[in-house]
């Protein structure tokens, strides 16, 4: 389950939700030892939130990539 209250996060790159997600487990680690669990359940949704939107991302990066890719005149299968 995705966080309600997080904003649009169409404007991050890749690297900027990474960074986001590393900063969020580091404070869920911390959240676990201390044994809050409520505030542990609000991390988890917002890294959740975070790592979907960090996938969708590369995907489209990735099918970027493989559009502007021409495979025509490297296999030629006759």
């Amino acid at each position: 389950m995705e966080h309600p209250l997080i904003g649009n996060l169409d404007q991050l790159t890749a690297d900027e939700l990474s960074g986001k997600v590393n900063e969020l487990s580091n404070k869920l680690n911390i959240a676990m030892r201390s044994g809050n669990a409520h505030l542990c359940n609000q991390l988890r949704m917002a890294i959740e939130s975070y790592q979907n939107k960090y996938q969708d991302v590369v995907q489209q990066t990735y099918k970027k990539q493989i559009g502007d890719a021409n495979f025509d005149d490297k296999i030629n299968i006759k």
